[in-house]
């Protein structure tokens, strides 16, 4: 399992990273001070650090400077929208750089960029009684492959990699038509109705009033 390293002060913060993470299927670690942490990377590895600027002990930029040579890919995560902060944190080799207040469903996809370009993730998916190779973009289930359109395979991983997170309907355009959502939300739902019949997920992929839909598992 690919395990991700929590380093954030803001307990609420860290609590609301570590819940989101565990159900799209990683293993967390937090902790809540930047010495803690780095006496914890003298031990253990991870495959991915989500890291605070603003930290007791030690700041974030000077923790990156023990985590640069460790070869483990950071995220920083701060409230400082400042240009300089951010180019200071990406020249010293962070792979990204999230300014809080952000989106959850946004956080998981940049994870997923990150560990992607560094090979982290597996091919396989095992969610909802459905097995996803990634690789070859072939779905199972007991009684054998499920056909699906290009559209409604995008849309399932979609769901897959967001166990248990509401999915507004402007974020599931984006994601898997690529475009700006126009409000015409017949397209979504005749997709989510064929993936759901498709898939067996009849009473999994749930709507969620005024928002759009959730994967229950």
């Amino acid at each position: 399992m690919i395990k991700i390293f929590i380093v954030e002060d803001e307990k609420p913060i860290s609590d609301l990273l570590r819940m989101s993470l565990t159900k799209a299927g990683y293993e967390c670690k937090c902790v809540y001070d930047g010495l803690e942490a780095a006496d914890i990377l003298e031990s253990e590895r991870f495959d991915l650090i989500l890291l605070d600027v603003m930290l007791p002990g030690a700041d974030g930029f000077e923790l990156m400077e023990y985590i640069r040579h460790l070869d483990m890919p950071v995220i920083f995560i701060t409230a400082k929208n400042m240009v300089e902060d951010r180019v200071r944190g990406l020249k010293m080799g962070a792979e990204d750089y999230i300014v809080k207040p952000f989106e959850i469903i946004e956080l998981l996809a940049r994870v997923e960029t990150v560990l992607r370009r560094y090979n982290k993730l597996g091919q396989m998916i095992e969610i909802a009684g459905l097995s996803i190779d990634t690789r070859s973009m072939i779905v199972k289930r007991d009684d054998g492959e499920i056909s699906l359109t290009r559209k409604e395979y995008e849309l399932l991983l979609l769901f897959a990699r967001n166990p248990g997170t509401a999915l507004y309907r402007e974020t599931i355009y984006e994601r898997v038509w690529g475009s700006d959502y126009f409000g015409d939300s017949r397209t979504i739902d005749l997709h989510v109705q064929r993936v759901r019949k498709k898939a067996g997920w009849e009473d999994k992929l749930q709507s969620v009033y005024k928002v759009g839909y959730r994967l229950e598992v």
